[in-house]
């Protein structure tokens, strides 16, 4: 019989809204309670697999904003598997190491939390004799600068050698460097699987042995977008191992671009829309999916589309709210009016005015300099943890004041089009 695993990382337990567009209480509730969830179908999942452990790769936790009601609820999730007879291993990442609980929690006598010094522990001995070890190391600080494969002693002489390690490898855009490392010093070590995590995007790094990446099993916004999921893994007496990705997300964030191009009739507008969505919670397995739509093309709707935002999302909310675990995060309006885009045409005033905002306003040094004044104030206005969360460095801010400057002007631009045309929405 083989040694069966479920590979998981990067939970973030309670992770707090990374969103301001979660506006529907609803939604904020289902995305809230997501990580909850996810964990919950993790534990079902290996109690029906009857697998004989769960590793944890670390970040369960989201850092300092931990609550014991999360450590709480990790506890009674792990005796669950403990009644099952089932082990959980576990190493504590960068997020877990801010946390005020991680050292205060008593967890059920199958659970083992490395610590920090690498270990080898025996997991279990197959029926032919042969033991199969779970080596780990966690770390005590948010930061880890240097690797920490050199602290792994080497793969236990005629048994089985599964590593555990939070690592962002060789580093990865939107993630701390930590603990780096090459895949190829991981499968140079010599140990039959490698569990990693940190990066919430999945990916397997090397397939002799498995250097796997498992990412996040419950994105917390849309740049974590997709159905996440675990990885199951088997690995029979000469190590040779099989992995299966299985979904496991509760609520799938998506990018939905709709092209309106040509479209000139409102209901049209909201007929496409009807059918984007219908397809693509068809095609989602998550039991809710939360869309950031994006119109695109050209359609001589663009003005009114921008005038009337209010009444076009409270329309798509009503749409969505006709299928089932269909969800809308945000509307962005990427397209434009075919009169303007046609070279030599005759532009209206405010067309003319269009063209001039693009060409002299917005690029101006001066203009873009103000803009961000009074978005870097706007900023110092909001409490930390969620100016973090908007621009957490420079470049994040020039590109928030962009796009305040671009669609700000738009918005403005669009109502002078508009007003006085006598032109009904329907």
């Amino acid at each position: 019989m083989p040694f069966r695993f479920v590979h998981t990382a990067d939970l973030h337990l309670d992770s707090p809204l990374r969103s301001l567009a979660l506006r529907n209480a609803d939604l904020a509730e289902i995305v809230r309670g997501a990580s909850r969830r996810a964990f919950v179908k993790i534990v079902d999942l290996c109690i029906a697999e009857k697998v004989d452990a769960l590793l944890i790769a670390g970040d369960l936790y989201d850092g300092s904003q931990t609550s014991m009601n999360t450590a709480l609820f990790l506890g009674r999730e792990l005796r669950r598997l403990d009644e099952a007879g089932i082990r959980t291993f576990i190493i504590r990442g960068n997020h877990d190491a801010q946390s005020q609980v991680t050292n205060e929690l008593t967890l059920p006598p199958s659970a083992h939390v490395f610590k920090g010094r690498a270990k080898a522990v025996l997991a279990k001995t197959l029926a032919s004799g042969r033991d199969v070890y779970v080596h780990g190391v966690s770390f005590a600080s948010p930061h880890a600068p240097e690797s920490l494969l050199p602290a792994f002693q080497p793969p236990m002489s005629g048994a089985l050698n599964i590593g555990m390690l939070h690592t962002s490898l060789a580093g990865a855009a939107g993630h701390d460097l930590y603990a780096p490392c090459s895949a190829a010093d991981l499968v140079a070590h010599g140990f039959d699987y490698w569990a990693l995590g940190h990066i919430h995007q999945r990916q397997i790094h090397a397939t002799g042995p498995f250097v796997v990446m498992p990412g996040i099993p419950q994105g917390r916004d849309v740049n974590e977008a997709g159905v996440k999921s675990v990885t199951l893994v088997a690995i029979d007496e000469d190590g040779r191992a099989e992995i299966t990705e299985l979904p496991i997300g509760i609520a799938s964030f998506e990018r939905l671009p709709v092209d309106i191009t040509g479209l000139s009739e409102w209901r049209d507008v909201l007929d496409a829309v009807r059918q984007a969505l219908v397809r693509i919670s068809v095609d989602t397995p998550a039991e809710n999916v939360i869309l950031r739509v994006t119109f695109t093309g050209a359609t001589p709707l663009a003005w009114r589309l921008r005038r009337d935002t209010d009444l076009l999302r409270a329309e798509i909310d009503n749409i969505a709210a006709g299928i089932v675990g269909c969800w809308i995060e945000k509307l962005e309006l990427a397209c434009g009016n075919p009169l303007v885009e046609k070279t030599g045409a005759m532009l209206d005033p405010v067309d003319e005015l269009v063209a001039l905002v693009e060409a002299d306003v917005l690029p101006a040094h001066g203009f873009r300099q103000d803009v961000r004044a009074a978005v870097e104030d706007l900023l110092q206005q909001l409490p930390p943890e969620m100016r973090q969360a908007l621009a957490p460095d420079e470049d994040a801010i020039e590109q928030l004041a962009f796009e305040a400057s671009a669609s700000g002007g738009t918005e403005v631009l669009a109502h002078l089009h508009g007003s006085g045309s006598g032109e009904g929405i329907h």
